[in-house]
């Protein structure tokens, strides 16, 4: 369970916090370390000094340009958030994250990537978009503000508690539920674009004056949790909406699968 969630730092620029996320992470059992675009050198004296025996994780980490690189085999998108939006997300405590863990994880090839922003900024409106939820760490008000480091932690441990009390992470579960793998992030990235250019291309959708439908739409979809196969049939629509309407189809399908649903889902 603990060796299929990942840790994700956007643009961090202190290399000491690369080390003592580092740290926290081992100390809870985690492995997997995924950076994106650092505004530091990753492997210095200090992000060495900070890990305190557990710089293999340092040396380790893998170093991608965009989110998207980052989370792109993962089922479930988390970041971590410290403030309300403009647009509301689903948001959950870290004892929550905890507690979906061992259902989330009962598809053995499902993958969990937790995702922490800038020390000075945090995740941007447009990161924090491509999550499926958002966790906020419930601190004190009046001094709210955590390390980087510190707040990788308290995630990390509510997974091992998770892990501790459900090892296996395996529910019991019917097995069509275990037949229908969850689509990934890159999979729903290529649905959103498909979406966006057929809803621009009936007129329903003006990129100049977007007024966030294209937001809204994402947060529905990702809070339905949408399945692989269920992906591929609306993007079957879609393509079929194109060619109904003269549009240049340019969808194809999220994956392998052999559903009857899908035999209307366009082929690549």
């Amino acid at each position: 369970m603990l060796d299929r969630i990942r840790i994700v730092l956007i643009g961090t620029s202190h290399p000491g916090n690369i080390g003592g996320t580092a740290r926290a992470m081992h100390n809870m059992g985690l492995a997997d370390l995924a950076l994106v675009s650092p505004r530091c050198e990753v492997v210095t004296a200090d992000s060495v000094s900070r890990a305190s025996g557990a710089d293999a994780l340092v040396h380790q980490a893998r170093v991608v340009d965009s989110l998207e690189d980052a989370v792109s085999d993962c089922s479930l998108v988390v970041g971590a958030s410290a403030r309300s939006r403009t647009l509301p997300w689903p948001m959950i405590t870290p004892r929550e994250l905890g507690a979906r863990l061992p259902k989330e994880l009962a598809q053995p090839q499902a993958r969990i990537a937790l995702v922490f922003g800038r020390e000075d900024s945090g995740l941007s409106n447009a990161e924090l978009q491509r999550c499926h939820a958002h966790v906020h760490i419930p601190t004190n008000p009046d001094f709210s503000s955590l390390n980087l480091a510190a707040a990788v932690q308290v995630l990390a441990y509510e997974c091992r508690l998770s892990w501790i009390e459900q090892p296996d992470a395996a529910p019991e579960q019917s097995d069509e539920e275990l037949s229908q793998p969850l689509a990934t992030h890159e999979e729903l990235e290529h649905y959103f674009a498909h979406l966006e250019r057929t809803l621009v291309g009936i007129g329903f959708h003006d990129p100049a004056t977007p007024r966030q439908l294209m937001a809204r739409l994402r947060r529905m979809t990702l809070r339905s949790r949408p399945e692989r196969m269920e992906l591929n049939i609306l993007r079957g629509i879609l393509s079929a909406t194109e060619k109904a309407t003269g549009q240049k189809s340019l969808g194809g399908r999220t994956g392998n699968s052999s559903c009857d649903a899908e035999d209307d889902a366009p082929h690549k």
